[in-house]
């Protein structure tokens, strides 16, 4: 099973966004040597703990600086963009960097209501969003002399496309599009099982995919000790409560207690939304990965895992990568 990386370029506390997108380079460079597939990073805006809101261009900055693994948008949030630019912009990634190009593509605004409307967005634009997926699929396809519009650099270029989700709406228009579906299962678990169903049940052959392609999104805090796999996982439980409470910022260092920073009765909510996820020494994360696969099924599964100190979170990568190696290997034999 192929393994890959998301990654929001976290910006911690105590460091600025040249720090986050350094260890972003750094990550990449890494990631490629233990085997990981792909390398996504994703949109979100107005939000100081993550730096990857010019994605598109950061995905260029990557590629430069890898060799053969694949990298792409985990993903673009289409409402925020026309079709034809987003096509202009991929297809110059995909000139530059044959081959190596993925564009993930989510209905999400990857931001609030102050953000849309900064950015120009009408808040109905997302109910458009399976007729300008195929829109963006013919300007990324060959050359259509009906079309009045042509995108260069984009045609022709076939851009991989996949359809990202947290709801059975992704699910839908994946499975009737004829295309790879990523489920956003690390912070939005609750409809996982039930979207995976869906999308396989009602999965439509195209010239893209003549068979469903499922990827599990899973949080990976991996340590040399449980004890420590679960403290470095405090950072993002502590970001995720910030968000949901009105108090994002950058992202927390971690703290050996989560009870003396979370309030008891918030914890459920945040530790489900959460659940998707493998912690503690390389034995218990290379269990619990095998566990969710098993669970889950998927074709693909992409790591992600918000960690303040970058040298940890090049550990908990390298860990997980060599978990899912094993796992591979042993599926193989």
């Amino acid at each position: 099973m192929r393994y890959s990386l998301l990654d929001l370029a976290p910006v911690p506390e105590g460091a600025e966004t040249a720090d986050a997108l350094l260890n972003m380079e750094d990550l990449a460079k890494h990631a490629e040597g233990w085997g990981y597939h792909r390398y996504w990073l994703a949109e979100h805006h107005n939000m100081a703990g993550i730096a990857s809101a010019a994605t598109s261009v950061l995905i260029g900055h990557v590629a430069a600086r890898t060799r053969t693994m694949r990298v792409g948008a985990g993903g673009i949030m289409l409402p925020n963009h026309a079709p034809l630019a987003v096509a202009e912009a991929f297809g110059t990634l995909a000139t530059l960097h044959p081959g190596r190009i993925d564009l993930g593509l989510g209905r999400a605004p990857g931001g609030d209501q102050a953000v849309m409307q900064a950015l120009g967005v009408h808040p109905r634009r997302a109910e458009r969003f399976e007729t300008e997926v195929a829109e963006l699929r013919a300007l990324l396809g060959p050359g259509d002399p009906s079309l009045r519009v042509h995108a260069h650099p984009g045609e022709g270029t076939e851009v991989p496309l996949w359809i990202l989700g947290s709801s059975l709406h992704g699910a839908e228009v994946a499975a009737r599009l004829g295309l790879p579906y990523a489920f956003a299962s690390h912070f939005a678990p609750a409809a996982l099982d039930q979207a995976f169903a869906l999308y396989r049940d009602r999965f439509q052959p195209s010239e893209t995919a003549q068979h469903p392609h499922t990827m599990l999104a899973i949080n990976v805090f991996a340590a040399e000790s449980d004890a420590e796999g679960v403290r470095l996982r405090t950072s993002m439980q502590q970001a995720f409560y910030r968000l949901r409470t009105g108090q994002p910022g950058k992202l927390p260092a971690p703290v050996n207690d989560i009870a003396e920073v979370i309030p008891r009765e918030a914890r459920p909510a945040i530790d489900g939304a959460l659940s998707v996820t493998a912690v503690g020494s390389p034995q218990t994360v290379e269990r619990q990965l095998a566990e969710l696969i098993d669970r889950h099924r998927p074709d693909e599964v992409i790591l992600t895992g918000q960690i303040h100190d970058h040298a940890a979170r090049l550990r908990s990568f390298e860990i997980a990568a060599d978990a899912l190696s094993r796992l591979g290997a042993e599926a193989a034999a």
